[in-house]
């Protein structure tokens, strides 16, 4: 590491409090080579985390940002989170013009408080500094200045200087200062340069540094963000949260904090205690009663968020849980844990980084990465996962909020980091059986019954969960990929299985489906299921493939044309097998009869950027093949 003088650190950051003061942000000045592909220019951002031991820590946020058009608009709005851990000390705003000149100047008073609760948020202490200068005059430029106090070491702001596609940075820096003696951890990503070095008293001061990074386009399938952007993310060792001091160092010694955080809340009412009993005695197969027990959890308690203080991380007793009947992730899960103890069933407490898609996490940096609780309960043969937010999932099964992911389970020992369940293609299947009767007119009758497995099902378990049957039919009369239709009937019923599933009945009129132009008639005999995956070619492409879900599609289709009509051409069949999946479709006519077949079984995986073009036209043939026609002559 490279060493400077104090002095030095001292003189950058007073230079970049006058540049900005002075108004220096002309648009002129933006090199061009920052200016394409770019919605917004970082001018400057200047990050400086001063840790005083495990107690808290001290953080100033300096930046500025020119806002090229209405897409950056995102850019130019304030909001600072603020709670009872987090002081904010002073706030200054600055507008520029296209020219740098100031035209407005805001502090602290003159933004808009707000709070953090929404509806799914009992108790919450979280509030927000909110300020926007509501200029559209374009281009121009917001600066800010934001210093805050945080009494807390459980967490620290990252660094990512650029923090998403067409936002290009000109210049940022982060400079973390400790104690000598302070053990902190960092973990950087993408940035092949070591931190500068430097002693600020008796503080040890690290700074990373970047200037110039162009504006990324976005690319399809790419992997996460910190593997494509300079990224360095910080970890205390030891640290402090309210009155609770901890040690994240390992996975074991992250997850004895947490199991401590819960210690001495399983406690239940007597009258909760008779019914557990009540529920398991009697059940011999141990599967079959954590369900009963989970049933019984779901249908007496509801989740609302509890975010206030150290209540963020620990959970509120169970005999609480159980006479309010409600709780939060932690609480629930708490309560369901303390149910299963008391039924002599053992489960552990699991937290878990949740969030469609948000698979990703760093195993060999302890930290918090965490925004959630589960609970995990390993059988003799088996494992079974309960989400114990959720009124209705099924017992055992965890939906794509939190399947296919690390997850710490705790106990007295610590915690240990394990895998929740991963849904396969054989897991994730949809199988379609439609038959349909087409008139002269081209009007199609449509009598369709199809099943959801799996993470497939998911989101047709939140919607026939969550709306009444009058909002069912609104949704399903806008959704469906067809031009003009309307549902008829509709029914859906949930299949017990391991994996859930649910099954589809829809009686559907879709007018003028088919085309009819003299005495030739084209029709489309993929009703329902066409892929809209259709890629871009790109010669330069920057980064690996990434694709996140596998599934299996099985499609038959049945229809009845009207009488006097033969075929004048029928499509050949398709068949294609790649790295990223299979596909194959055909058509058969049989008397006044056609029949189509579909079946796609798509892939996850990694792959080199060299494969992209293989890519664009695998998805390419699917998207034309799900849409050939048949042309019938009378």
């Amino acid at each position: 590491m490279k060493k400077i003088l104090l002095s030095t650190i001292n003189i950058f950051w007073l230079t970049t409090v006058i540049l900005a003061n002075e108004g220096d942000f002309a648009v002129s000045k933006i090199d061009a080579s920052l200016l394409k592909n770019a919605h917004a220019v970082v001018r400057l951002d200047e990050m400086k985390l001063e840790i005083n031991g495990i107690i808290g820590y001290r953080y100033t946020n300096h930046y500025a940002i020119t806002i090229l058009d209405e897409k950056g608009e995102d850019w130019a709005q304030l909001y600072e989170y603020y709670d009872k851990f987090t002081d904010i000390i002073s706030i200054e705003g600055f507008l520029y013009d296209a020219d740098g000149k100031t035209l407005k100047k805001i502090k602290k008073k003159d933004t808009q408080d707000i709070s953090g609760v929404d509806g799914g948020n009992l108790m919450d202490d979280s509030r927000f500094k909110k300020h926007n200068f509501y200029h559209r005059i374009y281009p121009y430029t917001i600066e800010y200045i934001i210093e805050t106090n945080k009494s807390y070491t459980f967490s620290f702001p990252a660094w990512q200087p650029q923090a998403a596609e067409q936002l290009s940075v000109e210049q940022s820096n982060f400079t973390v200062l400790f104690p000598q003696d302070y053990s902190l951890r960092y973990k950087v990503f993408n940035y092949s340069q070591p931190p500068v070095e430097s002693m600020v008293k008796e503080n040890k001061s690290l700074t990373w540094s970047i200037k110039n990074l162009p504006a990324l386009i976005d690319e399809p399938y790419s992997p996460r963000w910190s593997e494509i952007t300079p990224t360095v993310l910080f970890a205390p060792s030891e640290f402090q949260m309210d009155d609770f001091k901890g040690n994240m160092t390992s996975w074991k010694d992250f997850g004895k904090f947490i199991y401590d955080l819960k210690q001495g809340k399983d406690e239940l009412p007597p009258s909760i205690i008779q019914t557990v009993h009540a529920i398991a005695d009697p059940i011999q197969d141990k599967r079959e009663k954590v369900a009963k027990l989970y049933q019984f959890m779901q249908e007496n308690t509801r989740y609302i968020s509890i975010q206030l203080g150290i209540g963020g991380l620990k959970p509120f007793p169970a005999k609480d849980v159980a006479t309010k009947r409600y709780g939060d992730c932690k609480a629930l899960s708490n309560y369901m844990y303390s149910i299963l103890k008391e039924a002599g069933i053992n489960s552990y407490y699991t937290i878990i980084k949740a969030g469609r898609g948000a698979t990703y996490f760093n195993t060999d940096f302890p930290s918090n990465q965490f925004n959630h609780v589960i609970l995990c309960t390993p059988l003799q043969n088996d494992t079974m996962w309960l989400e114990c937010t959720s009124q209705t999932l099924q017992a055992g099964y965890l939906s794509d909020f939190t399947c296919d992911r690390p997850a710490l389970l705790v106990d007295e020992n610590g915690g240990t980091l394990v895998r929740t369940p991963v849904y396969n293609i054989k897991d994730n299947l949809q199988v379609r059986n439609i038959k349909g009767k087409l008139d002269d007119k081209g009007n199609l009758q449509i009598d369709s019954k199809s099943e959801y497995h799996g993470l497939q099902q998911d989101g047709y378990h939140q919607i026939i969960k969550g709306l009444s049957k009058d909002k069912l039919k609104e949704y399903l009369n806008e959704v469906l990929k067809l031009a003009m239709y309307e549902i008829d009937d509709f029914n859906y019923s949930e299949i017990n299985t391991k994996i859930p599933a649910i099954q589809e009945n829809l009686k559907i009129l879709a007018n003028s489906y088919a085309t009819v132009t003299g005495r030739r008639m084209f029709i489309m005999p993929n009703i329902m299921t066409k892929s809209n995956k259709k890629l871009t070619a790109d010669s330069s492409r920057k980064y690996d493939i990434q694709l996140q879900t596998e599934f299996h599609d099985i499609d038959s289709v049945e229809i009845e044309v009207p009488a006097g009509y033969t075929v004048e051409a029928l499509p050949a069949k398709v068949s294609m097998e790649t790295k990223f999946g299979k596909y194959q479709s055909s058509i058969k006519v049989i008397d006044n009869k056609l029949y189509y077949y579909r079946n796609h079984e798509q892939k996850s995986g990694r792959f080199p950027k060299e494969d992209y073009t293989e890519l664009v036209k695998y998805f390419e043939t699917i998207y034309k093949a799900d849409r050939v026609k048949i042309v019938f002559v009378k």
